[in-house]
């Protein structure tokens, strides 16, 4: 499939529980654009190595099933070779193991193409760690959306509780920090702020405030 390089992106990258994924959709929707969710497929790798018994430290055998992964998003729908599969990577063991699998740059190298894949008309929003800096360069708006690390966990507690599940904020938060060191420090596509990336730090924010905020933004960029 040729991609137009004149097909809008919108890339929001940022750190965990930091409200990219439900910006990026709700920005996606309003714009009536595609959707991807990058942090979704390194929790379909984590989720498919672990099916196979692969370790999330083994970068070669990753790669592997990397290249052959099959993935498609439809709405809040994610499919993993035809099979649908929700729940069973939207766990915390699954978050981390996304975080895990992420540090190899042979993985990163492998899911390259298969994220760039989701550039089509009328537009892209992508979020992620490295969708301005690494997947979509060309991307027309860059943001880097944040919140302080104790809102962040206090908001995935919530989450995890509204949810039924049993929630710690102490293992949280402690996790929270985890992710961010080996996102930041990573010698591949490390997490960072790019300089012509716009800050949206939602820490005294809500979603729809952060929403506007970019929408708002785009239209400016037109």
């Amino acid at each position: 499939m040729t991609i137009s390089p004149n097909i809008p992106v919108i890339a929001i990258d940022g750190p965990s529980a930091s409200g990219k994924g439900s910006v990026a959709q709700r920005v996606a929707a309003a714009l009536d654009f595609h959707y991807l969710d990058s942090g979704a497929i390194y929790r379909l790798l984590a989720y498919a190595a672990q099916l196979q018994e692969v370790a999330w430290s083994d970068a070669e055998r990753l790669a592997l099933i990397a290249s052959h992964m099959h993935i498609k998003f439809a709405g809040n729908d994610v499919f993993l070779n035809q099979s649908l599969i929700n729940d069973q990577i939207r766990s915390e063991h699954m978050g981390k193991g996304a975080s895990e699998v992420a540090i190899h740059p042979q993985v990163r190298a492998a899911l390259l193409h298969c994220q760039q894949q989701f550039k089509q008309s009328p537009g892209l929003v992508a979020d992620g760690r490295d969708m301005g800096s690494v997947v979509f360069r060309e991307a027309g708006l860059k943001i880097y959306l944040t919140a302080a690390v104790e809102t962040r966990a206090q908001r995935r507690f919530q989450q995890l509780i509204t949810r039924g599940d049993h929630a710690d904020y102490a293992v949280i938060l402690a996790d929270l920090q985890q992710r961010d060191l080996r996102d930041q420090q990573r010698p591949t596509a490390p997490l960072t702020q790019l300089p012509d990336a716009m800050l949206v730090d939602t820490t005294e924010m809500n979603i729809q405030q952060a929403v506007d905020m970019i929408i708002s933004t785009y239209k400016k960029t037109l």
